[in-house]
């Protein structure tokens, strides 16, 4: 699994950005605490004494200002010294290197200052101080908002109730912790109550609302048998559940696991901005060698130049930069996790911007996969009559046209016999007694082998439309002909529309015949059909299409489409219920709507969007700070302080998190 694989490559390089919340809290403390030495400090310093006009002056206060100071430095400036000898030991600098240098070279030059070690100059310790207080705060504001970002998860790991009724062998009801359930015990969920687990239904009937979950705004009726999935949330009814899955095997646990993969998977995007910030680490030590080889060169102080060079290593520093990607991606997967769409690869979900071409499986994904009469074409009787007759045999079969036929039945309200007598007609139909009636439901095939007269006309037709057709016989007379499709989605419709809008052309791969898979082709409106397509053909038509220059994202069930899928630009499993984890994918949709492809390459190209306008204002920044920052304008009387250098960083660094959190809006 690639995603695992990147885990794995990423677990060193970003070991201190893992547990957020343990850090976040840590640079509040050290924030807090080093703001507080930096009053003093300021008070202390002779510069911003005269900048203010006051004379505070007494003996020995450049020896107070240094204990002070070294309590910042060390304490606040340790996660920047701690950071450097991770990055250097990596060979790696970064962001961290570039703080520490900054910050050392302004202590230990004010520290020489002060005891005498260089003559003249300033002491810079209120800098050092200023320095590490802003950039305690943008780290902290940075956990913070990447915290922020997480809050989706936290909110999923929130739906599931912690106490469960168990359901006892004597009947009796027994509180428990969910985390004590095994599999195969039963637990009753009351109405109104979170249902504690993964199961299946023994008992009852009720209305559960799984929005949260999966995004199905509809509450969905449930009966025996059912699935049901932890965290959804019980209607009016009273429910007794089999336990299937608990802790880490849920659904939910599942769901959450992805969002996490995803949002420590790095892409390409990162990578691209992590480049930058070693760039401009590099580029921040050659101009700070520059400028004071420079400003010494015009025969300017020691400690104006290595004030201009500390200044320039604090402009450089791309903390914005290391800012701009992560927190666009935080906020896009928890952003798709909210409309049903699980991303597992971040580097294919990206690319998504770049699809031309999207191939969609038929059943189940395009179509409902459950059969509905299409036409209903009486030859011998009432309409009604007849139907409830055939759907009365047809109740006692499991087969999908059955099932479509019973539906229909029981959508006119119309009440169903059970036959007193029922026997299957081996791959031909049923046959059953209903009211004293002998009543077939058969295929083309039986009526043929019979030689029953029939319409040839009108089921050629129908035929021609992809239907299948069954054939009604009461009392061994034909009395109605019943064609059935599968249904199409409305929603197939929209996003086939609105794919083709984007310059997207929709494709569908079915193993299904060419007659139904034509006929269902034209009334979506797709580009092209590729039909009677056995499984393991799938991934090869992916190939052809990939090589006449297409970048392909392949839809399907994960299941028979699994070597498509792994074979595509995108993989996207449709992973409705419970099934939810499949390896084949990038990205899994919760509902089985093919709108969510739709939804997808919008968010692909917004996410990117994003990023790389976060990577402009970020080293936009730092390109513009720079020279100011060396002086370059020092004869028009601008010069950038470190102090004020990393106000303004902090500045950029939360206008990428701003804009990062606009991706919503979008």
């Amino acid at each position: 699994m690639e995603h695992e694989h990147q885990h794995d490559q990423e677990h060193s390089d970003s070991s201190h950005d893992h547990s957020h919340h343990g850090h976040g809290e840590d640079f509040k403390k050290r924030f807090y605490i080093s703001l507080l030495i930096t009053i003093p400090i300021l008070l202390l310093s002779p510069l911003i004494q005269t900048f203010i006009g006051v004379d505070w002056r007494f003996t020995g206060d450049m020896y107070v200002l240094f204990v002070l100071a070294s309590i910042v430095f060390f304490y606040g400036g340790w996660p920047f010294l701690k950071g450097t000898k991770e990055e250097l030991k990596q060979k790696n600098p970064g962001m961290m290197t570039l703080i520490a240098l900054a910050i050392s070279v302004a202590y230990f030059y004010s520290t020489a200052v002060v005891f005498g070690i260089g003559t003249g100059g300033h002491n810079m310790y209120w800098e050092v101080s200023t320095l590490i207080v802003i950039m305690l705060l943008g780290h902290w504001i940075e956990m913070r908002s990447v915290m922020g970002a997480s809050s989706a998860l936290e909110e999923l790991v929130k739906f599931m109730p912690s106490e469960a009724h168990l359901v006892q062998d004597n009947g009796e009801l027994k509180e428990v912790e969910i985390s004590a359930l095994t599999a195969g015990q039963s637990v009753l969920v009351k109405p109104g109550e979170k249902v504690p687990v993964d199961g299946v239904i023994r008992k009852g009937e009720s209305e559960v609302d799984e929005s949260s979950l999966t995004g199905e705004s509809v509450p969905v009726n449930k009966t025996v048998d059912d699935t049901i999935i932890g965290g959804s949330i019980n209607g009016e009814g009273s429910l007794t559940v089999e336990v299937e899955k608990t802790g880490e095997d849920s659904y939910l646990s599942q769901v959450v696991t992805m969002v996490q993969e995803a949002q420590e998977s790095k892409s390409r995007t990162q990578n691209l901005a992590n480049r930058a910030a070693k760039f401009l680490f590099y580029a921040a030590l050659a101009a700070g060698a520059i400028t004071l080889t420079l400003w010494l060169a015009f025969g300017f102080s020691v400690n104006f130049a290595i004030e201009r060079m500390v200044t320039v290593m604090v402009i450089a520093c791309p903390h914005a930069l290391g800012l701009a990607a992560p927190l666009v991606t935080a906020v896009s997967t928890s952003l798709s996790a909210k409309k049903g769409l699980l991303i597992r690869n971040r580097t294919n979900f990206e690319e998504g911007r770049h699809v031309d071409a999207v191939v969609f499986d038929k059943t189940g994904t395009l179509t409902k996969g459950e059969f509905a009469i299409t036409d209903f074409i009486s030859v011998n009787g009432e309409r009604n009559e007849l139907l409830r007759l055939a759907a009365s045999v047809e109740a006692e079969s499991a087969h999908p046209i059955a099932q479509g036929i019973v539906r229909a039945a029981e959508e006119e309200q119309i009440t169903i016999a059970s036959p007193s007598s029922f026997s299957s007609l081996t791959g031909q139909g049923l046959e059953g007694t209903v009211d004293g009636k002998n009543v077939k439901v058969v295929s083309p095939g039986y009526i043929k082998e019979k030689q029953i007269s029939m319409d040839e006309k009108t089921f050629s037709g129908l035929s021609d439309q992809g239907k299948t057709v069954v054939f009604l016989l009461v009392d061994e007379e034909p009395a109605a002909m019943i064609a059935l499709a599968d249904q199409v989605r409305e929603s197939s419709k929209q996003a086939v529309a609105e794919l083709q809008k984007m310059g997207v052309q929709s494709i569908m791969l079915t193993g299904d015949n060419q007659k139904v898979a034509s006929w269902i082709g034209g009334q979506i409106g797709l580009d092209q059909v590729f039909a009677e397509v056995l499984p393991h053909e799938k991934a090869e038509k992916i190939k052809e299409l990939q090589k006449d220059g297409l970048k392909v994202a392949m839809t399907g069930d994960g299941v028979n489409d699994a070597p498509a899928l792994a074979n595509a630009d995108l993989g996207i499993a449709i992973g409705a219920g419970t099934d939810v984890a499949v390896e084949s994918a990038d990205v899994i949709l919760v509902k089985s709507d093919p709108h969510d492809v739709v939804a997808l390459l919008k968010l692909s190209r917004s996410t990117y969007r994003k990023m790389i306008q976060n990577l402009w204002w970020a080293a936009g920044y730092n390109i513009i700070a720079l020279p100011l920052a060396a002086g370059a304008l020092y004869s028009f009387g601008i010069l950038l302080s470190p102090a004020v250098g990393a106000v303004l960083m902090s500045i950029s660094t939360v206008i990428v998190a701003i804009n990062a959190k606009l991706l919503k809006a979008e």
